[in-house]
């Protein structure tokens, strides 16, 4: 599945003209990869925040640069550190018909009977490197936990093989495990403890 994005070429220096960009709602970026010389443009922030809401980061975004068809993928993006807004992207032009490798994010699903009967759920991985053609690149993969009992765990290689994509990350790598609740209960028993208070002269009656 791929999307469109209208751009729109711009200059460079002087470096005034970024913030003067960002204040007519534009988003200075770059597109450079296959058959695409390094290009600077400028492209709508609501546009492309509306994509990203709906899409994800992974999907195929399409231009069009001096009447030349370009498909894009997200390589990079820098972002206000308060206000979260987009101030730079970079777009990598991508080869439809060879494999590239991006991140894609881990979403557990399903509430595990280990969780219901008092465990803890760990997730220790939350994102695994896949490779695929563009058009089959996912923006998540959903880990279904329901089955897991305290003691249980998951790793990379333990995800369903696909079609579409082929999981890079180390299958050795954890992603879940039930875990017993002994911890916060010690915790809660000292917490406890701590705050009985002490009686003035006990001690001295035994």
């Amino acid at each position: 599945m791929s999307v469109s994005l209208t751009v729109e070429k711009r200059e460079v220096r002087p470096r005034s003209l970024r913030n003067k960009l960002r204040h007519e709602g534009k988003v200075p970026a770059i597109i450079n990869g296959y058959q695409v010389e390094s290009t600077p443009v400028a492209v709508s922030a609501a546009e492309l925040e509306k994509i990203l809401r709906d899409h994800g980061a992974n999907t195929v975004i399409t231009m069009d640069v001096d009447g030349k068809k370009v498909n894009t993928l997200i390589k990079e993006t820098q972002a206000d550190t308060f206000t979260r807004t987009l101030t730079h992207v970079e777009f990598l032009s991508v080869n439809m018909s060879e494999e590239t490798e991006v991140e894609a994010e881990i979403l557990l699903v399903g509430e595990s009977v280990g969780a219901k009967s008092g465990g803890v759920v760990a997730q220790n991985l939350y994102s695994v490197v896949v490779s695929a053609t563009p058009d089959k690149l996912p923006e998540r993969i959903e880990v279904d936990i329901t089955d897991l009992a305290i003691g249980d765990a998951l790793t990379v290689a333990d995800l369903p093989k696909v079609d579409d994509y082929t999981i890079v990350t180390d299958g050795e790598e954890q992603i879940v495990a039930i875990m017993e609740p002994q911890a916060e209960e010690v915790a809660d028993e000292e917490a406890g403890e701590a705050a009985q208070p002490e009686v003035i002269g006990e001690k001295e009656a035994e």
